[in-house]
């Protein structure tokens, strides 16, 4: 038998179940909000270059390039079987050196030079990481001449009026984005002239 005490109980339990429900949605709402406020803020400030997406070597999880902006880039598109592989060497060492200070590379490997990029993703990562300790982003194998070029060395080319002639070619491209660079593939990483720009490129503050 139902007591009036009993009644309260049942109609007071509702609304203490209820209230956290509702604060818990509140609450994701609100974090939802502001992230998509933050992707807008950043969507704003990343330059039109590097406002793309590509998938990483190692997982083929979706890299938005705009976490780069603000940074000073050095796009190469790389090769496992090239006489110019040995410069993973010295672009993992400019990534170890200068990326405290705002320098990020990013590594394309492509098979459009000669078949020198025959393997899977996963066996490029595997190669790079045991044989040369890579630890700089790459992206999965894609196109960076002909008509599949991928949209990032399709709008380099264009800035710059310059395309891959072989693997390892190289673009710097400055902290806004504004500034674009290229330079051949017999360029080393600690080549003066690359150096150079680079460190031009470190000083200067991205425009607000």
């Amino acid at each position: 038998m139902k007591t009036a005490q009993s009644d309260q109980r049942v109609s007071i339990l509702p609304g203490l179940v209820s209230q956290p429900i509702f604060r818990l949605a509140m609450l994701l709402l609100v974090a939802a909000t502001l992230m998509a406020m933050q992707a807008t803020a950043r969507a704003a400030q990343c330059p039109a270059l590097l406002n793309k997406q590509f998938n990483q070597l190692q997982n083929g999880e979706s890299v938005d390039l705009c976490q780069y902006a603000g940074k000073v880039v050095l796009v190469v598109n790389t090769a496992s079987l090239c006489g110019f592989t040995h410069q993973y060497a010295g672009l993992e060492k400019l990534y170890a050196d200068y990326q405290d200070r705002g320098l990020v590379v990013l590594g394309f490997p492509a098979n459009d030079f000669a078949n020198q990029e025959l393997g899977t993703n996963k066996e490029i990562a595997t190669f790079c990481r045991l044989t040369y300790g890579v630890a700089f982003p790459m992206f999965e194998k894609s196109h960076v001449v002909g008509a599949s070029t991928n949209p990032l060395f399709k709008a380099l080319a264009e800035r710059t009026g310059a395309k891959p002639q072989w693997n390892f070619h190289k673009y710097l491209i400055s902290r806004d984005g504004k500034d674009v660079l290229s330079f051949g593939s017999s360029v080393e990483p600690d080549d003066a002239k690359l150096m150079k720009q680079i460190e031009r490129m470190l000083k200067a503050e991205a425009e607000s």
